[in-house]
């Protein structure tokens, strides 16, 4: 199951909208086989696995190991249930369920059903946190939100209306100043590293304020990748036309209600899955005061400010990680189970 679910990574930037999925077939304690799902309308994990054995004859006797339970319907593809049945093989071990209202336990049934042994919940919790995002958004009916912002050592997350008369800042990657000093947060990495994350949301938001000030474009300059939809709050429809936002190098999204609730629904019908909230300051208190997130990411650089916009206070959250990049610490929270 850890092969199935280091598998299931490989598919990180093609899988999406739907699961990560890996899979492997065992026989007679050898790995005869073993595939994962690449891009959406393509093979499942389970076809690929399938496909990749030399010796079809021993999938009679094998064991198809899966991180998800396999799918039960007809989308894109055939149902993954059909194809093991098809082919007689006589055990499947899942990792976990498929919680998509689609599948949700009929694949396990259709398995059990036709004769099939049908083991469930091994490395279920490694299984599940491979694909929060794609459960976030079929149990909660909304995309799952990533809070990111920099700031300095000292908890500064930008200039206040005083500084930046002295001073225009670029783009919102986490370059922010002080007292009309140009204070570069970001290293050239880690900002490749934000572009990153860019790639892999379906969506990036900011505040009518960081548009005004910032002028972001908000696109995937420094990885490759699709560039996400841009939405910004502008509650008083005060945004001009000539802002980069409003280029042709994505779509944007004027949002013009100061409902977030309502907001996720408009992004859950549009089929967003992640959303990415890169700020200003006051619109990421409002999403953590709302409970709208799932993982926040802070950058801390190695600089004191002594005065400005302070950063967001954290929510009760559990650290997942910490890591030091070009001199900066950038952690990951996410919400506590």
């Amino acid at each position: 199951m850890r092969r199935c679910i280091q598998l299931a990574r490989n598919g990180q930037a093609g899988a999406a909208p739907n699961p990560m999925v890996g899979a492997v077939i065992v026989c007679d304690g050898k790995i005869i086989g073993e595939g994962y799902h690449r891009r959406c309308g393509g093979p499942h994990a389970e076809v690929n696995a399938i496909r990749s054995v030399r010796r079809p004859e021993l999938l009679e006797r094998s064991t198809i190991y899966v991180s998800l339970e396999p799918c039960a319907h007809y989308g894109k593809t055939p149902p993954c249930a059909d194809l093991i049945i098809e082919k007689r093989i006589p055990r499947c071990v899942v990792g976990c369920r498929d919680s998509f209202e689609k599948v949700d336990g009929l694949g396990i049934k259709k398995l059990r059903d036709a004769g099939v042994e049908v083991v469930v919940g091994v490395l279920e919790k490694e299984c599940q946190e491979l694909n929060r995002r794609f459960f976030t958004y079929h149990t909660s009916k909304r995309p799952f939100v990533t809070l990111k912002w920099a700031q300095s050592s000292d908890g500064i997350i930008g200039q206040n209306a005083e500084q930046k008369k002295s001073q225009q800042c670029g783009d919102n990657d986490g370059t922010n100043g002080s007292a009309g000093r140009r204070v570069a947060f970001s290293t050239a990495l880690t900002t490749t590293l934000v572009h990153r994350m860019r790639a892999l949301s379906d969506a990036i938001l900011v505040g009518g304020r960081t548009a005004l000030a910032d002028n972001p474009s908000l696109t995937v300059r420094s990885w490759h990748g699709k560039n996400p939809l841009r939405v910004v709050i502008d509650t008083h429809d005060s945004l001009p036309s000539t802002l980069a936002l409003f280029n042709e190098e994505a779509e944007t999204l004027v949002w013009k209600d100061n409902d977030l609730h309502a907001l996720m629904d408009e992004l859950y019908g549009r089929k967003v899955q992640t959303l990415m909230v890169e700020g200003g300051a006051e619109v990421l208190r409002r999403f953590i005061e709302a409970g709208l997130w799932d993982e926040i990411r802070v950058e801390t650089a190695p600089v004191v400010l002594g005065a400005g916009v302070k950063a967001p206070s954290l929510p009760e959250a559990r650290l997942v990680s910490t890591d030091t990049i070009d001199g900066n610490e950038i952690r990951c929270f996410r919400r506590k189970m």
